[in-house]
Order: structure tokens, then sequence, then C-alpha cells
């Protein structure tokens, strides 16, 4: 879970503990901020020292955290007065089992579509859902079509993506997969939509539309991303993620389109 090897001495440091916690600084001082790890002890320079106390509640934070935990339901956990060590860790354990269950489940379905792959056997809808969940529907492409059909963008996607290998549509799936899971930690972090780290997420969501689909203008990704809050199917995709997270995916996309906007401006 961490880097901690060995005795731990009295009291570390912020920058000893988000080395040896893989975390960063600046989340150490967003925890103490909110009340969420608020350090024991100070230097009399006003430093930052965490105790045993402390890298316990940490440690125990860092696990919830990767459990997908917000941190306001990370805080009410640890400061339940009824709850103790041995509570907290049997959550730990459920939660971790519940996910191996649900892991154990996808890697089947993986492997029966992968067999059927490999006997060139076309997978059914109800094993596409399966696997991509239940979000698959084709009522998206048909709905697509209707829309862009006539669409220069729109015939490019669809000649690009009849290109794709097995292999190439496994890492489409990973790459989009990799930048929700980075704007739902940014947003579970608390940076707030219009910050640094969660525009630079909303670029690289317009980035990875424009690497294996078609051009996506800035204009055109933030009419794309209000359809995550107008449309009840892109918003439970979202929302069964992460609480508000449909919401914030929007709220980022725009702040970033903004920005490049009034940079563009700045520079005609």
């Amino acid at each position: 879970m961490t880097k901690v090897s060995g005795p731990v001495p009295a009291v570390l440091t912020v920058g000893q503990v988000a080395e040896q916690f893989d975390v960063t600084v600046r989340t150490l001082h967003h925890y103490d901020e909110i009340g969420l790890l608020v350090p024991n002890e100070r230097t009399s320079a006003g430093y930052r020292l965490y105790n045993s106390k402390d890298i316990t509640r940490l440690q125990h934070v860092v696990v919830y955290r990767r459990l997908g935990f917000a941190l306001q339901e990370i805080a009410l956990l640890l400061d339940d007065p009824t709850a103790d060590l041995g509570g907290h860790l049997r959550r730990q354990r459920e939660a971790v089992m519940s996910r191996l269950d649900e892991m154990r489940d996808l890697v089947t379905a993986i492997d029966q579509a992968l067999e059927k792959e490999m006997s060139g056997i076309k997978l059914t809808k109800e094993e596409q859902k399966e696997l991509f969940g239940d979000g698959f529907s084709d009522d998206y492409a048909d709905e697509a079509k209707q829309r862009w059909g006539d669409t220069k963008g729109y015939q490019e996607s669809q000649r690009r993506a009849a290109e794709y290998t097995k292999d190439q549509w496994q890492q489409i799936k990973a790459d989009s997969v990799a930048n929700t899971v980075e704007l739902a930690a940014a947003m579970n972090d608390g940076e707030p939509a219009t910050s640094e780290r969660a525009m630079a997420a909303a670029e690289q969501h317009r980035v990875l539309i424009e690497k294996w689909f078609n051009p996506v203008p800035y204009p055109m990704h933030k009419g794309m991303s209000d359809m995550y809050v107008t449309d009840p199917r892109f918003t439970k995709t979202y929302e069964d993620i992460a609480p508000g997270l449909a919401q914030y995916v929007r709220d980022a996309i725009h702040a970033n389109a903004d920005r490049a906007a009034a940079v563009a401006g700045e520079h005609s």
C-alpha cells in the first residue's frame, strides 16, 4: 500500500510522508485544510509533523481512496466514534473482496469474448453488454448517424474505426478509462473544475477523441460535454462512477475551451 518499511520515525515531515505514501505534498496540505488529516505536531517554524497516530489515519485514508470512497465519506468513516482499527480493517477487507468478485466476473466475460474472437464468432448483444457495461446500446450508433451522418467528422470517425484491430480497441478503452479515472480523482481530491489539473484532463479527453476518431474543435467539445448533463444516459455513465462527475467533466471541458479561446484571442 505504501513505501514504508522498517521502523517508522517518531515524527515525519510532510515531504517524508508524501514520499513514503506516494501522495503529493499538495494532497496532504488539502487533507489538512479540510480537516481530514490534521497533523498533531508542528515545528517551531510552523511546519507540519506527522506522528504515529497521524500515519495510521493516513494509511486508512489511502486504502479508502483506492477503494473509491469520496473524501467526505472517508471523514465520516474515520471519525465514527463507534469504529476501531479492527472495524476499519474488516470494512476495507469486505470492500476489497467485493471488488475482487467484480473483477473475477469481468475476467470471465473477457475470457469468453477472447475465445469467441479467436474462433471468429461474433459477440451477441448480451455478451457485448456484459463486457462493456449496461451503457452499451446500438441506439447510440443509430442516433449518431442520424445527427452527424452527413458531416466529414462523422465519416472520418467511421472510416478510422472500421480499420482498428482488437488490440487498438482495447487501447482506446484503456485510454478512456484512464482519463475518466483522472477526472474523478481530481474531483474527489477537491480540485475545482477550473483548476489546472481538471483542465489538463479535459484537454486530454479532447485529444484522445482526435487521436482515435476525428478532429474536435473546442466549441464542438463544449457541445459534446453539454450532453453529459442533458442526456440522462450519458449522465448515468459518469454518475455511476462518482456522484457529480458528469457536471464536473462538463464544467472542466468548458473551462479548458474558454481558456484556449482566450489564449487564441491574445495571439490574434
